[in-house]
Parts: C-alpha cells; structure tokens; sequence
C-alpha cells in the first residue's frame, strides 16, 4: 500500500487498534445508538481506520492527496456509525465500506476537475469505472477499434455511447485554465476567457427578475384571493394552466354553458385588474 502521503504516526496507529470481535461491536454500537456514548462511537470508529486507510488507497490514481481521501473516508466512517442498526444482523465494516466509498467518491467529483461532473448515479458509475474497463478490455486477445471499446463500456455500464465517449475525453485531457493566452499569432495575444460570450443575462439582471418574477406571483395570488371558487377556476384552467381547457370544456365540468364561462371569465379578469390596481398600482396595466 502506498501510503507515503499519509501521517506515519495515523498509520501506526491505525494499524495497532485491535480488532472487534462481534459481540463487541454490537454492544458499542448498541451503545452509541441508544445512549450517545461517543467513547463507543469513538472506539468503532478507531478500530476501522485502517479499512478507511486501505479503500483511500484504490483511489490514489485520481491524483489526489491520500492524506484528503483518508479525511474525507473519516468523514463517511463516523456518518456510518451514526446510522448502524445493530438489529440488522450485519458486521459494522460490511456497512460502513459503503459510506466511507461513498465519501471518498463524493470529494473526487469535487476535486479532481474544475469542472463538476457525474453527478448522476450512471455518470458516476462511469467516471470510476471508464480506466478499469478499458484495461480489462485492452488485455483480451482482440482488436478492437477505438468506437468499439467504447460500446463495450456503454453496454456494460447501462450508459450512451456519447457518454462514455465524452467521459473519455475528460479522462484524457487536463483543465484549460481560462487565463491562458489564446493562440499564439491570434488575436493579439488576448486570454481565453476574453474569447467566450454568452447570451444570456447578466448576474445582476437575473437576479432582479427572479426577484421582480416573485414578487408579480404574490401579487396574482393575493388579487385571486378576490375571486369566488368558480371564477378562481375558470381564471386558472383558461389563463394560468399549462394547457388551458375550452370554454366548451368548462362549461360541461361546471354544468353551464361555453357563453356563460366567457362572460364568468371576463367579469373575473376585470375583478383581478381592479384588485391589482390596489395591490400594485402600475402592474394590472402590464
């Protein structure tokens, strides 16, 4: 085990904590559960580092610290043992490998690129098993062209083709930083980032119409607050519903007729702009 990013001293002492024998794990458990004991939880915990200690290093060949992994294993160990049922019948390491995985595979996501992704369950099965496939794949005795590895991937994974194509290329490449200078000889020597454009708002204007977008749905809400039952149910089935019902429809669920909707519904519209005007003077006209 590689385990030179690693405090020796945790090492040590990791390795030097005695086993728990079943009996006692359930009964610190127990303990733990039932009573907050944090010795128990601490003595659990202990005792299971070097599982923590060996799992962070399946994972060294993301490239990141050991030490950060071995951190953030601890995190999903102590998470594990807050949530152990001793009733299950179940060894404490069989329940907390997945938890201390769990950890671990959460910080790579975070860390291992400046950008986020796998953040679904299939893209995540990708991400930490594209590699380990792959060399499988590559020990065969076939030859296989570079589109054909990949829909061995796809298949085994559950994943599109696209997917485990696009997960390669991150694989395979670095992050660009975005202060970089664009292409020697081109635009003058400008950074990347000066390249890009976008064509949607600025921070500060999505945020005002998100704020202004709440602000008009309190308003609506309270000017309903003015209707009768029928009219607040004619106003949304016809102006507020992603698909609108007809008058026609209207009229036979509420057992009048479709000229009988339309005048209930501009009588109601009227109302709403009335009550506007008082809510927000200026709106009803917009």
């Amino acid at each position: 085990m590689n385990i030179m990013n690693v405090d020796r001293s945790l090492v040590k002492y990791a390795m030097q904590a005695p086993y728990l024998a079943r009996d006692e794990e359930l009964d610190l458990a127990t303990r733990w559960r039932d009573g907050d004991d944090r010795d128990a939880r601490n003595r659990i915990a202990t005792a299971h580092m070097r599982l923590v200690i060996s799992m962070a290093s399946r994972f060294r060949g993301f490239g990141l610290p050991l030490s950060d992994l071995v951190q953030e294993g601890y995190v999903g160990l102590l998470e594990a043992a807050a949530r152990f049922e001793p009733e299950r019948n179940v060894r404490f390491s069989t329940y907390a490998s997945w938890w201390i995985r769990a950890a671990m595979q959460d910080y790579i996501l975070r860390n291992w690129s400046i950008v986020r992704g796998g953040t679904s369950s299939s893209q995540k099965a990708l991400f930490f098993n594209l590699r380990r496939l792959r060399a499988r794949i590559a020990r065969g005795d076939r030859e296989l062209t570079s589109r054909a590895v990949h829909e061995e991937i796809a298949a085994a994974l559950g994943v599109s083709i696209a997917d485990v194509q696009n997960m390669d290329a991150r694989l395979s490449a670095p992050d660009a930083s975005l202060q970089a200078p664009a292409i020697a000889g081109e635009d003058g020597g400008r950074e990347q980032i000066e390249m890009l454009e976008s064509e949607d708002p600025l921070p500060d204007e999505q945020v005002s119409g998100m704020i202004d977008g709440e602000r008009r749905h309190r308003w609506l809400h309270q000017a309903l607050g003015h209707l009768n039952r029928r009219e607040e149910r004619i106003i949304r089935a016809r102006r507020l519903a992603d698909e609108s019902l007809t008058l026609e429809e209207l009229g036979s669920e509420l057992g009048i007729s479709k000229e009988r909707v339309r005048q209930i519904e501009s009588r109601a519209m009227q109302k709403l702009r009335d009550a506007l005007e008082i809510i927000a003077p200026g709106m009803a006209a917009a």
